[in-house]
């Protein structure tokens, strides 16, 4: 296991997915039958990550409980009525390597408050940080390798954004392609998949108003402490409906790129 935890940011209320989020977080919606936060826990693990902090706020018991109970829903078992004997597990339990840590860091709390609320139960001097909404096939490897290469407090993924409208090549009249959901070919966003020293904590304060996007990390690039690593594969955050069908349809179809651990 690599010795490097990862922070996963889950703590929004995702009010543009109300549909789902009314009754669960938004890093718990599904697709493909598995919450997206799992699939993200999954990219990480696939290359030896699998010590994970979870900065939890809104309905944070669902995702307690939803891991707590993983073991026993993942398994066949037999299990004794008399209380003093332990059940009986057939078969391992998937992701058993896996640790993981959960803290509630509020409910309004913003960003960096709840990075910053996380750093007593980091033990790794660099971290991975992302966001629990979005999955890409993003090498993590090469992520790290880049993050070494350089002498600099951070490392953050750049990305094309994908089109929420999909696109159209036309030629005259002529519709020369068709795409759905392309990546654009122009520009790079904020794609998490972050990774940072230790010290970059010190940008941060516990307060509830302390965010991370704006000030703290525009502060680290002012002093030149930030690069990027560019990503041009695929990357998806899933912000609506129609974005969670869309993943949705690629893990049912066996078509999501960002599954490797399957081949």
């Amino acid at each position: 296991m690599n010795d490097m935890d990862v922070i996963i940011l889950c703590g929004g209320k995702g009010s543009r997915l109300s549909e789902e989020t009314i009754i669960k977080p938004k890093p718990m919606v599904e697709i493909g039958s598995m919450p997206i936060l799992w699939h993200i826990m999954k990219i990480y693990s696939h290359y030896g990550y699998k010590r994970f902090i979870l900065a939890l706020g809104y309905k944070a018991d669902y995702i307690k409980q939803y891991f707590y109970n993983m073991r026993i829903t993942s398994s066949d078992f037999s299990l004794s009525l008399d209380p003093e004997k332990a059940p009986v597990f057939f078969n391992r339990p998937i992701d058993k390597e896996w640790e993981i840590t959960f803290v509630d860091t509020g409910l309004e709390t913003l960003k960096g408050g709840r990075i910053k609320r996380l750093e007593k139960y980091i033990k790794s001097d660099r971290f991975h940080l992302t966001y629990g909404d979005g999955v890409s096939d993003i090498d993590i490897s090469k992520l790290v390798d880049f993050h070494n290469s350089h002498n600099v407090m951070g490392t953050v993924t750049a990305v094309h954004p994908p089109s929420r409208f999909g696109e159209m090549i036309i030629e005259d009249t002529e519709v020369t392609e068709f795409d759905e959901k392309p990546q654009m070919n122009s520009g790079y966003i904020n794609g998490g998949f972050f990774i940072f020293d230790k010290k970059m904590l010190s940008y941060l304060n516990e307060g509830e108003d302390c965010d991370f996007e704006f000030g703290p990390l525009q502060e680290i690039v002012k002093n030149n402490q930030l690069r990027a690593f560019k990503h041009n594969g695929f990357w998806q955050p899933m912000d609506n409906i129609r974005e969670r069908n869309y993943l949705d349809n690629l893990v049912n179809t066996q078509k999501a790129p960002w599954i490797k651990w399957k081949k």
